[in-house]
């Protein structure tokens, strides 16, 4: 169902998703009277825009599911660079707002940068969305040419490789081959939804002897 697109829209009770056919003008508007606001998330793809009022439940796993990552980085003493809220955007063509996006192979090309030229500037390694809402979908990063994009979706995560021109799912991510991700983050989720996620964030060290 398309809705014409107007700054009201901007104020949506949580978990809904609103869908507009747009143009690119018009999505550039609706980011501007956002401001620096991360809510609504606002994408943009093939003339329509899509907004997201995420639900608490959305933001408390991306957090815990960004820590599994960090965690999992520094115990195989990788570097990296991550960021959130962010947009990434190829004008004209598309818009879109992670939960997180890290830069692990490719730190270094954006290392202390202020902006990032989406165009020229090598894109986010790995990309985590939680989907919620059936907001979400790994094709949108087809145009940046994500390498690994996980999804999260109905408390099982999906890890999705480019592979040519279209994401593949795969069963291992290539920065944690030797990891079962999804019992990993099952377990913490668990510990999490029962105590807080600095608990799960700190089970999760000890059993992994860090």
């Amino acid at each position: 169902m398309f809705a014409v697109v107007s700054p009201e829209k901007l104020h949506l009770s949580a978990g809904t998703v609103v869908r507009s056919i747009a143009t690119w003008q018009e999505y550039q508007a609706l980011c501007q009277q956002r401001g620096d606001g991360s809510i609504p998330r606002i994408k943009y793809r093939s003339g329509e825009v899509l907004l997201m009022s995420p639900l608490p439940k959305h933001g408390r796993d991306a957090s815990l599911i960004a820590d599994i990552i960090k965690v999992l980085l520094d115990l195989a003493g990788r570097e990296y660079d991550s960021f959130t809220p962010v947009t990434i955007q190829l004008p004209e063509e598309s818009g879109i707002e992670p939960d997180y996006c890290f830069y692990i192979d490719n730190w270094q090309a954006v290392s202390g940068k202020e902006r990032i030229d989406w165009a020229n500037d090598p894109p986010p390694d790995l990309v985590l969305e939680i989907d919620v809402t059936s907001y979400s979908d790994v094709n949108d990063y087809l145009p940046y040419r994500v390498p690994e994009v996980w999804l999260f979706r109905n408390k099982k995560l999906l890890v999705y490789q480019l592979q040519g021109d279209e994401y593949i799912e795969v069963d291992k991510s290539r920065y944690f081959p030797n990891i079962n991700l999804q019992d990993v983050i099952t377990q913490c989720l668990q510990v999490a939804y029962e105590r807080n996620t600095s608990a799960a964030i700190r089970d999760l060290k000890q059993r992994l002897g860090n």
